[in-house]
């Protein structure tokens, strides 16, 4: 198939990448030309603009946005709506507020102009692990795009079957979901990165307690000299909390036990914000997501090892970088 890429930073040239091995037909665009022209040698037809773009792609066409939500994806969908023809596809792949998904959907569906939204994780790791999808648009949309979500989704690996699924969608086995109507792939994946928020927050915190093991306020017998390093290794081989978020945790910590490199300022992509907006909606119960984004924002002002260890995570999957603290290393 084809697709148009419009943005072309850390996870946007990469799906293209991972598009352009299994022999599908890309062309490409981005206000900065230097990681178009990388693509280009990889065999991707580069655009000057986005009409240049609409008009390297055959009808119908599909022109997937992978910008910072907010300014910068509304003004390209709002562009591209008056360059494509009825029939054509607008995907949103970066973290939009999944209200906006359906707000676009319906202005774009009075210009017959299909809009499918597109929950994106894997990171910087996407282009060799793949891409876990959740997807939300009409069904037979989404059917049609189906090769490009399949060619960039993991597929089943050696992550074994899970039981009792027979009859279930066998796309969520593959790493890809079709999730519901239009909103419903962002709001999946809104709540699960509150829930990563979560889950990195505990293991921040149990690495910050087991650091303080030997700390001067516990009596002299009572104290614990302990190698977080190993520990997180060990705990990455059989244990009930081994994830790809410790892998990454255990090889920050190996490569420098006390994470100096780090600052502990820990920003928040604004999905943690909207998991609990969503969660006040709903009235549901959600202390352990709202307390992580709460701490997210303290890192700003106090830094601990435990915020350490969160930018850590961070930079592991998502080439995030955190910044120090003028005149030191944010201790």
């Amino acid at each position: 198939m084809q697709l148009g890429m419009v943005g072309l930073g850390r996870m946007g040239g990469n799906i293209v990448r991972r598009l352009m091995r299994v022999g599908h037909t890309c062309a490409v665009y981005d206000r900065d030309p230097t990681p178009g022209a990388a693509l280009a040698r990889d065999g991707a037809i580069t655009a000057g603009s986005l009409a240049d773009l609409v008009k390297a792609l055959a009808a119908p066409r599909a022109v997937w946005v992978m910008l910072p939500a907010g300014a910068a994806t509304e003004a390209a969908i709002d562009e591209l709506a008056d360059l494509l023809a009825p029939g054509d596809t607008i995907i949103d792949g970066g973290n939009t507020n999944w209200k906006d998904d359906i707000r676009r959907s319906g202005v774009l569906r009075q210009r017959n102009l299909h809009y499918v939204d597109v929950g994106t994780s894997g990171g910087v790791w996407g282009l060799e692990r793949g891409y876990c999808l959740m997807i939300g648009g009409d069904a037979a949309v989404v059917a049609r795009l189906d090769p490009i979500f399949k060619a960039l989704a993991p597929g089943r690996g050696t992550i074994p079957a899970t039981p009792h699924r027979d009859g279930r969608d066998g796309r969520a086995e593959e790493g890809y979901l079709h999730a519901g109507p239009n909103g419903a792939g962002h709001f999946v994946k809104m709540i699960h990165n509150g829930i990563e928020y979560g889950m990195m927050q505990a293991f921040a915190e149990g690495f910050d307690i087991l650091k303080n093991a030997n700390s001067p306020r516990l009596p002299q017998h009572e104290r614990l000299e302990l190698e977080t390093a190993d520990i997180a290794e060990v705990w990455r081989r059989g244990s009930v909390v081994t994830s790809w978020l410790l892998d990454l945790t255990a090889a920050a910590l190996a490569e420098n036990a006390e994470l100096s490199q780090y600052s502990g300022h820990v920003d928040d992509s604004g999905e943690g914000r909207w998991t609990v907006e969503a969660a006040i909606a709903e009235a549901v119960p959600a202390e352990v997501l709202t307390s992580a984004l709460y701490t997210r924002f303290r890192s700003r002002q106090d830094h601990t090892f435990a915020e350490k260890v969160l930018s850590a995570m961070r930079q592991g999957f998502g080439g995030h970088v955190e910044p120090k603290k003028a005149g030191g290393d944010g201790s």
